[in-house]
């Protein structure tokens, strides 16, 4: 069963466009991971210093499997100094239509 994920990361402001970088540089190898259906990540429109990722995966293993990577790990390390509060993970259900 698919997954989805609505995840909030609100950083401080200092540490706004390092995040971006960071989570930037790892759409594309995200993406190319099994069981990956869709990583969008977004700067909230408002400007303040948040970053929106969209998220679906094939299933609990492939989300998992993901945040086991090096490479997430290695944001996640970052987000020890750059977050202003917790990552903010929503669950979605499945779509309307």
């Amino acid at each position: 069963m698919a997954l989805a994920y609505l995840a909030k990361i609100s950083l401080k402001p200092d540490c706004f466009d390092e995040a971006c970088r960071a989570v930037g540089s790892i759409v594309a190898e995200t993406r190319l991971e099994t069981g990956c259906e869709r990583f969008d990540p977004h700067p909230a429109a408002d400007g303040s210093p948040t970053i929106f990722i969209y998220e679906r995966w094939a299933d609990k293993a492939a989300f998992e499997m993901h945040h086991a990577q090096p490479y997430t790990r290695a944001v996640f390390k970052s987000y020890e100094d750059w977050l202003a509060a917790p990552v903010d993970m929503t669950e979605l259900a499945d779509g309307l239509t």
